[in-house]
Parts: C-alpha cells; sequence; structure tokens
C-alpha cells in the first residue's frame, strides 16, 4: 500500500493519467463521431451523381444514349463537363422540343439543385470544362475598353457590335445576349455551344472573359444607354447606313424635286 501511494504522488502520475485520457478521448471520438468533411463532401459528390443519372435517364437518355455516348438524335456528352450541363439545361434550351437547325432559349424545366445533379452525373463520365464560381465570372473591377475590342475581334462577327444578335446560315443565328446571366456568358465561352466555337482559358484567360462580360453589360444590359442618341437596334454600320440612304438620301432628293418645282413656277410667272 505505501509504495502504490508513492507511485501516486509521483511528479509524473497526473502527466500519464492526462496522457491515458487524452487517449481515450480521442479513440472514442475516432470510432463514433461523423465522417471528416473530405468524406462528407464525397458521400454528396455520390448521391448528386446518383441523382442525376435518374433525371438524365428519364429526360436525356432518349436523344444522348443510356449512357451518354450519343445517337443520332444528340451528340455524345462524354467530356462535355459540368459547365456544358448548366449551360444548356440553365437556360433551358435542354431538353430540346424537336431536332432543329438550332435549339433556342426557353422557359427552364429543372430547379437549379437538379441542374447541379445532372451536370454532376455528366462531368462523371469523362472530365471537361466545370461550372464556373462567381469569383470567375464577375465583371466588377474589369476593363470595359479591353472588353469591348475583344469582343469586336472575336464576337461581333456573329452577335453584332452590341450583342443583339444575328442570322447565320442555314437557319441558324447567334442569339441576343441581352440580360443573359454572366455565367451563362462565361460558360459559353468555355464550351462553345451549337454553332459557337469554345475559348478555352488556354485560348482566353479568365480575364479577358471578365471583360468581354462587363463590356456587354454596359452596352447591352438592362440600365445600358446609348450615348449617340438612337441606336438602331444595335447592329452596326449596315443599319445606320441604310438608314442614312433611305432617309438621309430621300431628304435629299424631296428638297431636290422641291427646288426645281418653284424654281420652274418662278420662271413661268
Amino acid at each position: 500500500m505505501k509504495k502504490l501511494s508513492a507511485r501516486r504522488r509521483h511528479p509524473l502520475a497526473a502527466v500519464v493519467v492526462l496522457l491515458l485520457a487524452l487517449a481515450a478521448t480521442g479513440g472514442l471520438y475516432a470510432a463514433f463521431a461523423p465522417a471528416d468533411k473530405a468524406q462528407a463532401e464525397e458521400t454528396a459528390q455520390s448521391l448528386a451523381i446518383e441523382e442525376g443519372k435518374k433525371l438524365y435517364t428519364v429526360g436525356c437518355a432518349s436523344c444522348h444514349g443510356t449512357g451518354g455516348q450519343g445517337t443520332s438524335d444528340g451528340p455524345s456528352l462524354v467530356g462535355v463537363g459540368s459547365a456544358a450541363v448548366d449551360f444548356q439545361v440553365g437556360t433551358g434550351r435542354m431538353p430540346a422540343q424537336q431536332p432543329g437547325a438550332q435549339v433556342p432559349k426557353k422557359k427552364v424545366i429543372y430547379s437549379q439543385s437538379e441542374i447541379d445533379q445532372l451536370a454532376a452525373y455528366v462531368a462523371s463520365l469523362g472530365a471537361g470544362p466545370i461550372v464556373p464560381t462567381e469569383k470567375q465570372y464577375s465583371p466588377e473591377g474589369a476593363d470595359i475598353a479591353k472588353g469591348g475590342d475583344l469582343f469586336r475581334t472575336n464576337c461581333a462577327g456573329c452577335h453584332n457590335f452590341t450583342g443583339e444578335g444575328g442570322a447565320l446560315t442555314n437557319g441558324k443565328y447567334a442569339p441576343s445576349l441581352e440580360g443573359v446571366d454572366p455565367k451563362h456568358i462565361y460558360e459559353a465561352m468555355q464550351t462553345g455551344p451549337q454553332n459557337m466555337p469554345s475559348f478555352p482559358d488556354t485560348t482566353m484567360p479568365e480575364k479577358q472573359k471578365q471583360d468581354i462580360i462587363a463590356y456587354i453589360q454596359t452596352v447591352n444590359g438592362e440600365e445600358a444607354e446609348s450615348p449617340g442618341g438612337l441606336n438602331l437596334g444595335g447592329l452596326g454600320p449596315v443599319s445606320e447606313g441604310l438608314f442614312g440612304w433611305i432617309f438621309g438620301l430621300g431628304a435629299l432628293i424631296a428638297v431636290a424635286i422641291w427646288v426645281a418645282a418653284h424654281t420652274a413656277k418662278a420662271k413661268k410667272s
């Protein structure tokens, strides 16, 4: 008994007891605590893929194939990435109502959570562009003038100078960019939907995409104003030249006829 009491009074006894208590607490936590954050995210991703596959089977498989391999009615989705799904489904273009030269934008039928699940499933079929974060597509602090240069060089040939859209060949067209969500503009540049070429970050860095988005919002946003007065649809020099020929030249002809008529009357009198 005296020896046991002596051990209890040893200077290191309290330290040993504390270490044993910590070890026991850690063991119990490891045994009964919920999965860590990484495991929880992996589980959530697996559930999203599973739910997305169900949605895909009902709404997409008839055209794109049961495994996303594509059919005669729809292209393969292997490798298109989550960004393409978020754009196509998030703008209502998919599911398509019927085949055609181009699938138009229409009312969105899926909720954002369902779109995320579909995107997760399609992304699991093969690596591709991912949905951008708000920081990536936000135009805050972007260079609008630089964006205008980039837009006129790469986009105006189809979308016109202020993003009003325009006709292409064989029944295709470049849609108007008025009111389009910045995220969807960024995703369109990433993925190149339908007739549009893609501009990955290796071709057009993130900063340049932000500059273009800022320019589009400035000239074709909800609060956009035309500093030059009537913008004539924002279609550029074609509409402006037509206006000049029809109304400007027409006015000159009318004035010339009026002057000639009054000159003739003056000579008769």
